[in-house]
């Protein structure tokens, strides 16, 4: 679309809107401007973020969370809040530090061995190709714990957070170069690289600052941290940074504060930071060719050791022409360079200019070797004048640019003013400003810092909103404005409180370049993106002990849990694996165990782990934390934690002792029924194997052995039981036959299981299509609700395609789309009589086919199921 075209449709839009609004006359519109108060402007920019129902947003902006930790996600132009991503900090409904997965990453960012729970998240940055941003991977900082995360953009989760070992804090990052070669961070204050204690009359001589270039692997969106080394800089406060791009790719720049290398004192009677601080008229803009320093730190000539981190000193980065410095306005606050690499724009907070430098200045004065002197650490020192392109008066506190679509234009916040200036950078003049509520800290344009801005809007981060929202205390919320910039003049359309606090900065992406997953393979380590290993199916839950390490292996699936019982002694460490066997869209389970502090969230397909030390005796209910079907509190089960150590009476005991002789001759007939039952089901399964010849095979004979040796203790059992019968003790005869019950249920569990495996080896040959097919209808979640061979929360499936005309495409058509058969009068009755209605499961029609040779394979032996 031309620039033209989109500017007329602008025009048109708000032309057409504007007629609306003048012709609604007495219409329901008018009534609505009238009580609200609303002007036609209103509506206009009402109607420019307005996304109706089901709409998508065009960008998606990827804010800072603050002191919170975290990473915040929210959808331009409407500013729809869509996620928090949790990075530095545990977060709840996602289970992040409460699953034995996300504990992982989180304690990855563990310093000098202590826990860090918290976390000050400043500056995302998404990994770039050729200067563009390509939607793989965003980096975060945390200024107060010097740490790097990286979240992958695929399922937006936190997949790495990396510790700078010589960092104390680290305001200055995260910033891709061109190709994502390297990530930059910038310490912020001055410390000792080593962790030793050095007095702070030491400052010039042990304290220092610098940037670290973090080498990444944009394949796999990892930080590797031996391949990493950090440039020594002098201890002034580096503060942001940019890498170069175009024309200027190989090199970076970062500027600084308190080259005045001033410590305060107050309590000592000096004057405060924020005086000595700021006495030089300017400070030094940092330029390094960091391409030149990662070919030197392949050498261990050229580099320190430091916490066993690669450091390359400042007179070996000098000596290789690879850092300089560059005088730069008053107490800077960024670094900005332009889309084609050329200029470099930065401002000084305490200065009313914007100072543009110009790279194929800097670059022929350093080829040249044109110093106007060195610093106190022996860095050569290039001429401000020589190397800047002009300078522009913008207004009080300018901070932070980005740059938009039309050649030369750029924004800029002004902090004090509580303004956005537009201006032209090449030809340095004024062309716009707008206010904003209030005191604007960085800019966030539409993917406005990379090789290719989109212009369109800008989001102004305020620092205090004041009077703009509901007051809800003293702590008020943040503002950010969005601003339409497409027009001639700049145009304020939203105010959004943000109550996460205090976001720092954002960025921005078209959507159309993010696509992330919508459901995981079936078992996968969200963590790894690997298939986890306790990787679950439908008829693969089981609880396995050794010594006192229970595991379980657990299913979800609406409307269940499985298993729904699990006892344990006191003291057991428990190890518990969750597979979701969900297969549709958003169908996420939440798993937690009450009174011990787990909580794991399982979208479509992820496994996860919880581990926790059964170490309070009771019965803790566990449930799904996630409301996902009209049977979510039922979806449920119990923990039961008892002391191998104490005697417990049984409250059946009990019952019986206040029992009349007659209800307790009833209590043991209904006993001595269910175990008949019981053993009914057993002999069948007994019947089953000896007629199918399971002493053939070796694996079977084993379990039928280890069935049969319960099996064997029940006889005994039996001639107590009769005897105390006989005896007129009916009390003691009942407790003999449940001993009887527990031995037939071992029984049975361990033959079903005998069945199962001599199923499977005598049942006809599968194609490799069946094979699939077992494989989608496992992985796929349909075993959660159909059990082959009998009736569990759905239909037995035996016989499937023997109970429909042109059964096959009827099948098909169901598993494909079931919403479109559910008023089918057959489908009808089995939603009434199962309480359930099928989920979309989202088959391909390949995996469809598959599932259907699969029914066709089981037809072909149902005898055996």
């Amino acid at each position: 679309m031309s620039k033209t075209f989109s500017k007329l449709s602008t025009l048109v839009l708000g032309t057409t809107l504007a007629a609306t609004v003048a012709s609604a006359g007495t219409g329901e519109l008018e009534k609505i401007m009238k009580k609200r108060g609303l002007t036609e402007n209103d509506v206009i920019r009402a109607a420019k973020t307005y996304l109706p129902t089901g709409g998508r947003d065009e960008f998606v902006v990827f804010s800072s969370g603050g002191q919170s930790g975290q990473v915040m996600v929210y959808g331009v132009p409407s500013m729809k809040i869509l996620k928090y991503i949790a990075v530095f900090t545990p977060e709840p409904w996602q289970g992040y530090g409460f699953d034995e997965g996300s504990k992982k990453i989180l304690r990855q960012g563990n310093i000098r061995g202590r826990e860090i729970n918290w976390g000050d998240t400043h500056h995302p940055a998404i990994s770039e190709v050729n200067g563009e941003y390509d939607g793989k991977w965003l980096a975060i900082n945390d200024k107060a714990n010097p740490r790097i995360a990286i979240i992958d953009l695929a399922d937006f989760e936190t997949r790495q957070i990396v510790v700078n070992p010589v960092f104390k804090s680290a305001h200055g990052g995260a910033f891709f170069t061109q190709n994502s070669e390297y990530i930059i961070e910038a310490c912020q204050y001055a410390a000792p690289f080593d962790n030793n204690y050095h007095p702070i009359e030491e400052y010039k001589e042990t304290y220092r600052g610098g940037v670290t270039m973090w080498k990444f692997d944009a394949k796999k969106g990892r930080i590797i941290e031996k391949d990493s080394y950090t440039i020594e800089m002098p201890p002034y406060m580096q503060d942001l940074s940019d890498a170069g791009k175009g024309v200027s790719h190989g090199w970076a720049f970062t500027n600084s504060f308190n080259t005045e290398m001033y410590t305060g004192g107050i309590e000592v009677g000096m004057p405060p930071n924020e005086a000595g601080m700021s006495r030089f008229d300017t400070d030094f803009l940092h330029v390094y060719n960091w391409e030149k320093l990662s070919k030197l730190a392949q050498n261990k000539a050229n580099y320190t050791m430091i916490n066993g981190h690669k450091v390359i000193s400042m007179k070996t980065a000098v000596a290789n022409d690879a850092f300089f410095l560059i005088p730069e306005p008053k107490s800077p606050h960024g670094v900005d360079v332009s889309p084609d690499g050329e200029y470099i724009t930065v401002c000084g907070k305490l200065d009313t200019h914007a100072s543009v430098y110009k790279w194929s200045k800097i670059k022929a004065l350093i080829k040249a070797k044109d110093y106007v002197g060195k610093d106190p650490y022996g860095i050569p020192i290039l001429d401000m004048k020589k190397s800047l392109h002009g300078q522009v008066e913008l207004g009080l506190g300018p901070l932070h640019n980005q740059y938009s679509n039309v050649k030369g234009e750029i924004y800029t916040s002004l902090y004090v003013d509580s303004q956005i200036v537009k201006w032209n950078y090449l030809d340095l003049k004024v062309l716009d400003k707008e206010n904003v509520h209030y005191n604007v800290g960085h800019l966030c344009g539409m993917e406005g810092k990379s090789a290719d801005p989109q212009g369109k809007y800008i989001i102004s981060l305020n620092k205090l909103a004041i009077d703009r929202f509901q007051s809800v205390g003293p702590l008020h919320p943040q503002n950010h404005q969005l601003i339409d910039i497409s027009g001639k003049t700049m145009d304020l359309l939203y105010d959004m409180p943000v109550p996460l606090g205090e976001p720092h900065q954002a960025v921005a992406i078209r959507a159309s370049k993010l696509h992330p997953h919508v459901r995981y393979p079936m078992g996968t380590d969200v963590t790894t993106g690997k298939q986890h290993k306790g990787k679950t199916l439908a008829g693969q839950e089981r609880i396995e002990r050794d010594g006192n390490k229970v595991t379980v292996y657990a299913t979800m699936v609406r409307s269940h849990i499985n298993p729904e019982r699990i006892t344990v002694n006191k003291g057991d460490i428990v190890t518990m694996h969750l597979t979701n066997l969900e297969r549709a869209q958003d169908e996420t389970h939440g798993f937690t165990v009450d009174h011990y502090n787990v909580h794991a969230s399982l979208e479509p397909g992820e496994t996860a782990t919880i581990k926790f030390e059964a170490d309070i005796e009771g019965v803790f209910p566990y449930y799904c934390t996630e409301f996902c079907s009209a049977l979510h509190l039922e979806m449920m089960g119990y923990l039961m934690v008892k002391d191998p150590n104490k005697k417990y009476v049984s409250a059946q005991k009990l019952k019986m002792k206040t029992m009349t002789k007659t209800e307790l001759m009833a209590e043991y007939k209904k006993t001595v029924a269910v175990n008949d039952a019981t053993e009914a089901v057993i002999m069948s399964v007994v019947k089953f194997l000896k007629e199918n010849k399971f002493g053939d095979h070796k694996v079977v004979a084993e379990l039928v052995t280890d069935a049969f040796d319960q099996f064997g203790q029940i006889p005994a059992q039996k001639k107590l039981s009769d005897a105390a019968l006989k005896a007129g003790d009916i009390e003691k005869a009942i407790l003999f036959e449940n001993m009887i019950w527990q031995l037939m249920v071992k029984t049975a569990d361990v033959g079903i299981r005998a069945k199962d495996a001599l199923v499977r080896l005598i049942s006809t040959k599968q194609t490799t299509s069946a094979q699939r097919g077992e494989k989608a209808f496992g992985e796929g979640g349909c075993g959660g609700c159909h059990v082959i061979g009998k009736v569990s929360s759905g239909p037995d499936l035996t016989g499937v395609l023997q109970r429909h005309e042109n059964a096959e495409k009827w099948v098909s058509n169901f598993i494909l789309d079931p919403e479109k058969m559910y008023n089918d009068p057959y489908v009808k009755g089995m939603i009434n009589y199962f309480n359930l209605k099928m989920p979309n499961q989202h088959m391909s029609k390949d995996e469809t086919k598959d599932i259907i040779e699969y029914l066709k394979w089981i037809d072909e032996n149902a005898n055996l199921f």
